[in-house]
């Protein structure tokens, strides 16, 4: 099959026409999971609602990865494309958003793995990985008004673990629930987002009183 030529996926294209603006309209009262079963048996403006709903969260949670802006947009864009070829034989998904950044996340460390950007040992997806990059939009700094104190939050979310880093900014940047949070971050449990958020939020406090 010829490849789908790639759209410029740079969020400040993303103009709505009137084709995308009625998807919106029919879907916005919509369960993901519905949403998500229309995009599945082939609805496209089902497609065009995920993609324009979802794709600046994508850019946005993609450069807390990498500050690669190529990279992110690449990676946005052949997740789309996968999907759209993969029409009519995709699982169920509850949490659209969820799913994306996952796929996101995965396609943003095979792709810096294949450039060798993190080095051998630089790609535990476990524990260890997640590289934040925080922006100067980033929310819990950003909504600071002193300097001084936004430096000290920007330290101490650096001196968080990198899960307990994600999970944060899952909660805060995105506005997660401890569900979609589990779901995203591939938690059995919705308890165990629960206690990284607030051990999170306690060595925050504790890092913040020094």
């Amino acid at each position: 099959m010829k490849p789908e030529k790639k759209e410029n996926l740079s969020p400040t294209n993303l103009v709505l026409t009137q084709n995308q603006k009625e998807s919106i309209l029919k879907f916005e009262n919509k369960t993901d999971e519905e949403v998500w079963t229309a995009f599945d048996r082939g609805n496209e403006l089902a497609f065009n609602y995920i993609y324009r709903i979802h794709v600046k969260s994508m850019f946005r949670y993609g450069s807390q990865i990498t500050c690669d802006t190529g990279l992110i947009q690449d990676c946005v864009q052949n997740i789309f494309i996968q999907l759209r070829d993969k029409r009519g034989s995709l699982s169920t998904v509850h949490n659209i958003k969820g799913y994306l950044f996952k796929c996101l996340q995965r396609e943003i460390i095979r792709k810096l793995k294949k450039d060798s950007k993190l080095g051998k040992d630089g790609l535990d997806q476990n524990e260890t990985y997640f590289p934040v990059t925080l922006s100067h939009e980033t929310v819990l700094i950003h909504q600071e008004k002193d300097e001084e104190f936004r430096q000290k939050v920007k330290t101490a979310l650096n001196e968080l673990t990198a899960r307990q880093r994600q999970a944060i900014l899952l909660l805060y940047e995105e506005g997660m629930s401890y569900k979609e949070i589990a779901e995203t971050m591939e938690f059995s449990e919705v308890k165990s987002a629960r206690k990284i958020i607030y051990r999170a939020l306690a060595a925050l406090k504790c890092i913040l009183k020094k």
